[in-house]
C-alpha cells in the first residue's frame, strides 16, 4: 500500500494543545466563541489508537456542527474540542488493524493529539501523494465535488455547468470535474483575482466577479445571459439566496440544481423569507436535490482512487490556504466565509 510522499518527522513532546468550543455562536462563528486550552497528552485504551494530527481542516459545515439550529448532527457540546477532520499519523495504537506510522483522515478535531478509534476513520491515506491533499482533493472537498456533480447533477457532454463559489475548497473542484466530463463551465466568484484563477488554472470557460454584478439592476441576470444565453443544465449551488434566485430563472428544461451549501445565508432562525421558487421548479421540470456527503461513505474508496488519479496526472490540481499554529483556528471559520481563503484552507500543526 502506497503511503504520502511527505510524512514529517513527529514532535511527540507535549501537552496536549485543543481548540475548544466555549460559546454557541449566532449565525457564522467567530474568534471569540472559541478558547485554546492544553491537557496531558492521552493514552489510548483497548481497540483505540493515538493520532498525532498535521493538517486540521476548516470547512464550511463546521458552521451547522457548533450551531443549536436543527442540523443534520448533534452540535458540538460547549466546553470540548471542536469538531473537525484531520489528517494524523498513529504514533500508538492497541488495535491490531490500526499499526503506528499509519497516516489517517478522520475526525480527530482541533487538537494536537487524538484517542480514537476506527468509527473515528473516514479514509487512510494509501496513495503516494503530499499528505495535505488527503484533506483537499481527496477529502471532503474532492468527494463532494466528485460524487455530488456525477451522482445528482449528472452532467453530460456540451451541457453547460454552473457554479457558485467557483474558486473555493469545492467549487474549484467542481469546475476542473465537469470540464473533464465535457461541459462548459462557468463560474460566480467574489473577487477579480478569483476569477483569473477561475479561468487560468481552474478549468472553467468562463467566470465572473457577482460581487460587482449584483451592483448593478438586474446585474446578476444580465451576466448569466452574457455567460450562458442558452441557459444552465446543470447548477451547482454552494451559497443559496439570491444568486440562487437568479439562477433558476435561468435554468433549461429538465435541469438539475445541487445543492451543497448555503454560505450565504447569516443564520436560519427564523427562516429568510425569499422569492417563491415553485413556480420555476415546476414549469422548467427541475431535479433539486441536497448533498451531504457522509450519505454518501460506501463510495468513498472508488471514488478516492479516480480523484487520486486525476491528481496524480496533474489533470486535477488544487490550491492550498495555510496557516501554521493551532492559534490560527479559532478564527478560521469566520475568515472562510469572508472569502478570505484561495483554495481550501488547512491548519497545520506539526
Amino acid at each position: 500500500m502506497a503511503q504520502p510522499t511527505d510524512i514529517p518527522v513527529l514532535d511527540l513532546s507535549g501537552p496536549n494543545r485543543h481548540v475548544l468550543l466555549v460559546r454557541r455562536p449566532t449565525g457564522i462563528p467567530q474568534t471569540e466563541d472559541f478558547a485554546l486550552a492544553e491537557s496531558p497528552v492521552p493514552e489510548p485504551g483497548e481497540g483505540q489508537f493515538l493520532v498525532r494530527n498535521v493538517f486540521l481542516s476548516v470547512d464550511p459545515a463546521q458552521r451547522g456542527w457548533v450551531s443549536a439550529e436543527v442540523n443534520y448532527s448533534a452540535p458540538v457540546a460547549l466546553g470540548t474540542p471542536m469538531r473537525a477532520l484531520a489528517v494524523g499519523v498513529v504514533v500508538r495504537s492497541r488495535d491490531p488493524e490500526v499499526a503506528e506510522g499509519d497516516c489517517l483522515y478522520g475526525w480527530f478535531d482541533w487538537q494536537h493529539y487524538a484517542v480514537a478509534d476506527k468509527t473515528r476513520i473516514v479514509a487512510r491515506a494509501r496513495h503516494a501523494l503530499p499528505l495535505s491533499a488527503f484533506a483537499g482533493p481527496l477529502g471532503i472537498n474532492g468527494l463532494t465535488a466528485y460524487l455530488a456533480l456525477t451522482t445528482l447533477g449528472r452532467p453530460e457532454p456540451g451541457e453547460t455547468l454552473l457554479v457558485s463559489t467557483a474558486a473555493g475548497a469545492v467549487g474549484g473542484f467542481v469546475g476542473q470535474i465537469g470540464a473533464m466530463l465535457g461541459c462548459k463551465t462557468i463560474g460566480m466568484t467574489g473577487s477579480d483575482d478569483k476569477v483569473r484563477l477561475c479561468r487560468e488554472r481552474l478549468g472553467y470557460a468562463e467566470a465572473f466577479n457577482y460581487k460587482i454584478a449584483i451592483g448593478t439592476p438586474d446585474g446578476l441576470s444580465q451576466e448569466l445571459i452574457r455567460a450562458m444565453p442558452e441557459g444552465i443544465d446543470v447548477f451547482f449551488d454552494n451559497t443559496g439566496g439570491p444568486m440562487l434566485d437568479t439562477a433558476l430563472r435561468r435554468m433549461r428544461v429538465g435541469g438539475r440544481v445541487v445543492q451543497c451549501g448555503t454560505v450565504s445565508v447569516p443564520q436560519w432562525t427564523p427562516p429568510p423569507m425569499g422569492l417563491r421558487n415553485e413556480r420555476e421548479v415546476l414549469t422548467r421540470r427541475l431535479s433539486w436535490s441536497g448533498f451531504v456527503i457522509f450519505d454518501h461513505a460506501p463510495r468513498f474508496a472508488k471514488a478516492m482512487d479516480q480523484l487520486a488519479e486525476w491528481v496524480g496526472d496533474g489533470r486535477l490540481v488544487y490550491q492550498e490556504d495555510v496557516s501554521v499554529g493551532l492559534e490560527h483556528a479559532p478564527g478560521a471559520i469566520a475568515g472562510l466565509y469572508a472569502g478570505e481563503n484561495s483554495g481550501k484552507r488547512l491548519i497545520r500543526v506539526v
